[in-house]
């Protein structure tokens, strides 16, 4: 069984209609920070399974012990925690608190209770501003904001929870930028509040709850102007979490790969495909650079393919495509 930490949110929900849909059993906990409940239903519908579900907060000591004296928990896969760059630079102790003691409550549960494998959504961010592109898994590690400190912190903690105890199987799974949403136009992305990633709010302005984006610096020395970033189908990713939890099942130690396309596209780029996708025009503003951004980053993901026989295989139109359609489909 597998508990899903954070099951509720953008990448958590797809990752368990991938690990359902597989024959995975599992277990979610939410504390619905940044999720909705609904989520949880519309799993179960694209699915036609269901699960256990907790809400509670992974600081929570008590619950957390009883999600683990409750269930037999094989393995973890841990997306729980706060994500967005430009509030983690404005509440950088919030971010601590709450993403580096939550991982360190769950790794104390895993220990009592005997469970020894974790996948942990990492990030690109872990390589702060890299000096080449693509970017290996071996490329010097370093951070340009609080939220990629405590991605660094944490790949930290799990590497020492290895170096003590050899049985444990951790894998570091550094995302780059996920967009899209399922087939089905039933689960995407869909965040409480203001959206602080691009595409949501792309979404957003399409459908005319916004007026415009809001294009974080054009003085960056890429192509257009615009910051550069390697976007990947959401289902995509979560593909990789199942070959990923295939991995870990099967060793111990620590084990770190990219999952990324390998292909880099500004954020005009973005908005161009998702003009044609709505077929619409899309407004946007040029604003000042937004504190802890860099100017390119994409990933080199040749490790994943050799190692897991992982490869993305969505492009940006499809990944546009399908978010403009989860959309439309849910504009409540």
């Amino acid at each position: 069984m597998i508990l899903v930490t954070g099951g509720a949110g953008y990448i958590g929900s797809h990752t368990c209609v991938e690990l359902l849909e597989r024959g995975y059993e599992i277990v979610v906990m939410d504390n619905f920070s940044n999720s909705k409940p609904d989520a949880l239903d519309k799993i179960r519908q694209i699915t036609g399974k269901d699960f256990k579900f907790y809400e509670a907060d992974m600081c929570d000591r008590e619950a957390m012990d009883r999600i683990f004296a409750e269930n037999n928990i094989d393995a973890v896969i841990h997306f729980a925690g706060y994500k967005a760059v430009g509030e983690s630079v404005q509440k950088p102790l919030m971010y601590y608190n709450n993403n580096l003691m939550g991982t360190i409550v769950l790794c104390e549960a895993m220990k009592k209770y005997g469970c020894t494998k974790i996948l942990f959504s990492s990030s690109a961010t872990v390589y702060g501003n890299p000096k080449t592109v693509p970017i290996k898994e071996d490329f010097p590690l370093s951070t340009t904001n609080p939220y990629g400190t405590t991605k660094l912190f944490i790949e930290r903690i799990l590497e020492d929870v290895v170096v003590a105890n050899p049985d444990w199987s951790v894998v570091l799974l550094r995302y780059f930028n996920p967009i899209g949403a399922h087939k089905s136009g039933i689960i995407g992305e869909n965040p409480n509040g203001i959206p602080n990633n691009l595409v949501p709010y792309v979404a957003r302005v399409a459908c005319g709850k916004y007026e415009a984006v809001h294009v974080f610096g054009n003085d960056y020395p890429t192509p257009d102007g615009t910051g550069v970033r390697d976007y990947i189908h959401v289902v995509d990713l979560a593909l990789g979490h199942v070959k990923a939890m295939e991995k870990a099942m099967t060793c111990t130690g620590v084990n770190v790969y990219n999952l990324g396309t390998g292909k880099g596209y500004s954020v005009l780029d973005i908005i161009k495909a998702y003009e044609k996708a709505c077929g619409k025009e899309i407004p946007y503003v040029i604003d000042p650079r937004r504190a802890g951004d860099i100017p390119t980053c994409y990933a080199d993901p040749a490790k994943s393919l050799e190692e897991l026989g992982w490869k993305a295989t969505m492009g940006i139109e499809e990944m546009c495509e399908d978010s403009w359609r989860f959309t439309v489909n849910n504009q409540d």
